[in-house]
């Protein structure tokens, strides 16, 4: 099975624009831990799932299209031995290799509990979601995040609801 998991449902719209003659299924999961466990929990783990969504930069440009290559866990106040979670290429097989837009950029995404408003880490995205569907062990997963804000609540809003 393919499935491509989005946080909420104005994320449709990034479906429509960079994947539009793809024809998988789409799941809402809502944001954070606890959506993504109880929405994916009992999905098959041979499920390819293409996880597509809105993520915070501190320095890529607001509209930047990131393929996610690897994420990990934002804890910026301890370190701890933690694995890092790779992700597979954004390519299907041949039949299907055209759904797939080519990145303006590849990058580490570090998944957050809550909204990310300062960080020193640079060329990369931040999310809430993306380390906990990797961590669930599904076989192939994939990430595309496109740059709402430049670590700023006020844009994010702005851009997700179409403000900007």
């Amino acid at each position: 099975m393919n499935l491509i998991l989005i946080a909420e449902e104005g994320e449709r719209k990034l479906i429509e624009k960079y994947l539009p003659d793809c024809r998988w299924d789409v799941l809402v999961t809502g944001v954070g831990a606890v959506n993504i466990i109880r929405s994916l929990r009992d999905l098959p783990r041979d499920t390819h799932v293409l996880n597509i969504g809105y993520a915070g930069s501190a320095n890529f440009e607001i509209g930047t299209l990131v393929e996610v290559t690897e994420v990990r866990l934002n804890h910026p106040n301890c370190r701890y031995d933690e694995p890092v979670q790779m992700l597979a290429p954004c390519e299907m097989d041949s039949a299907e290799q055209s759904l797939f837009p080519i990145a303006h950029s590849r990058a580490v995404c570090y998944t957050n509990s809550d909204f990310v408003l300062q960080s020193d880490y640079k060329d990369c995205v931040f999310d809430m979601e993306l380390a906990y569907i990797a961590a669930l062990g599904f076989e192939r997963v994939s990430a595309l995040k496109v740059v709402s804000d430049n670590l700023s609540l006020h844009a994010y809003h702005e851009v997700t609801q179409g403000v900007v």
